[in-house]
């Protein structure tokens, strides 16, 4: 199961003044304080995720 593509995500800018619905986005990732980081499949689901919050995260 090791062949599955992954992305790491950073939080590289407070979601403190964003609208509720991309600080509930920034917490489905799994991401917590500033630049911290995860590791997430590569998901049609998860690149949503992403491109909501662009503004906020960095991908590695």
């Amino acid at each position: 199961m090791s062949d599955k593509k992954t992305l790491t995500v950073k939080l590289v800018r407070s979601p403190i003044g964003c609208r509720a619905s991309h600080r509930a986005t920034v917490a489905g990732l799994g991401l917590r304080k500033l630049n911290s980081e995860r590791t997430l499949e590569d998901t049609p689901a998860v690149r949503g995720m992403i491109n909501k919050i662009a503004y906020l995260v960095k991908v590695l």
